[in-house]
């Protein structure tokens, strides 16, 4: 999964102002701004009255504050993937009563071990 680090963080600012944001399309001499060269701090916008561009500085320290919290919460995202379906765990919940086992609680705690925070 490829994650739009920059996009994220724009996101996080002037949240009472959703699509705050856009690109400039062409610079100052009036030259257009490749597609994949327009998508940076120098070239964002404000579209909307009242939100505030970030310093450079700012969506920096989002930007690294985001990959940080991401980083750090991989085991969750290795846990879902192993993790049984939830079909599954209530399928194996249902015959634990049944049957007076702890199969779905093995389960569990297998991938939390396989996984530690």
């Amino acid at each position: 999964m490829i994650i739009d680090w920059l996009q994220e963080a724009l996101h996080s600012f002037n949240l009472d102002t959703p699509n705050w944001y856009g690109w400039r399309t062409h610079d100052d001499n009036g030259n257009k701004i490749p597609n994949n060269k327009r998508m940076c701090w120098e070239h964002t916008i404000v579209i909307k009255d009242g939100a505030v561009k970030p310093t450079k500085q700012e969506l920096e320290n989002k930007i690294q504050e985001l990959i940080t919290e991401y980083n750090s919460n991989q085991y969750q995202r290795d846990r879902a993937k192993d993790y049984p379906s939830l079909a599954e765990q209530l399928d194996l919940q249902y015959w634990d009563k049944i049957n007076n086992t702890n199969k779905w609680e093995e389960a569990i705690n297998a991938v939390k071990q396989k996984y530690p925070k």
